[in-house]
Order: C-alpha cells, then structure tokens, then sequence
C-alpha cells in the first residue's frame, strides 16, 4: 500500500514534465510589412517579442521562447530560393519563432 502513493506521485510528475516540453518551432516567411514587426522578428529585438507570443496564441501555445531569422539552408526540407515574381528583396528570409504550451 505505501508503494501506491509512491506511483501515483511519479505517475503525476512525469505528466507533468511531458506537458512543459511541449514545444514546436514554426517557420514563417519573413513579411516585409512596412511596420517593422517583420525586421524585430528577424533580429529577435525585444519588440518582436509581442508579435511572436500573438502567433503562438493564435496555434493555441502560451508563450514564445525564442524567434529569429533564418537561413533557407538551415531548413531541412525544399525551400525555394527568391521567385521571379517576388517583389522585394526579402523574399528568401523566414523566421523561426519557438513557442511552447
């Protein structure tokens, strides 16, 4: 019977870990807006700190824990280079923003 409480008090520890690392890394194209948030984003200044815990609101997460931007060839997978009917120069720049539960 003492080895009960014991389980039950693992059982409910591990859960709870499992729910804190709960985090996923979205990789969004880097907008040039004209507002700014895009290039706060990409820098990961302070004042992209608001937009990137909106966006991890917005897919049901609590809170961003880092954004910044990319490279395309640190993304595994096809990531098209500046299309031809890009119409500014930042067409090939992604952030990655991390957001956790």
């Amino acid at each position: 019977m003492r080895s009960f409480p014991a389980l039950l008090a693992c059982v409910v520890l591990c859960a709870a870990s499992v729910a804190w690392a709960d985090s996923r890394v979205f990789i969004i194209a880097n907008q040039a807006d004209g507002y700014g948030v895009d290039q706060c984003l990409a820098k990961g200044e302070k004042c992209g700190a608001h937009a990137a815990r909106s966006y991890c609101q917005s897919r049901d997460f609590a809170q961003a824990s880092s954004y910044r931007r990319v490279d395309p060839d640190e993304i595994t997978g096809s990531v098209p280079k500046a299309a031809e009917s890009c119409g500014h120069a930042r067409c090939s720049e992604y952030v990655a923003i991390t957001c956790q539960r």
